[in-house]
């Protein structure tokens, strides 16, 4: 039976244990979609890594400059 202000056509209500078992099957997908393309050799670097090498050659760069 349908409560009055949901047609019978509009999907069912999800628990929340079926909302977190779905984000946890998700999560499951990209991780092993993740290991396959770094086995292929498609691996890249993260983003955070790129950011704190440019800070230290720019910043070891400045205090050559500055200090010599």
């Amino acid at each position: 039976m349908t409560s009055p202000d949901r047609s019978p056509e509009d999907p069912p209500e999800r628990t929340s244990e079926q909302v977190r078992q779905g984000w946890v099957n998700r999560r499951r997908e990209k991780i092993v979609d993740e290991i396959a393309r770094n086995r292929r050799g498609e691996y890249s670097v993260p983003t955070w890594v790129l950011v704190v090498a440019l800070v230290l050659l720019v910043g070891g760069w400045i205090a050559v400059v500055v200090f010599s």
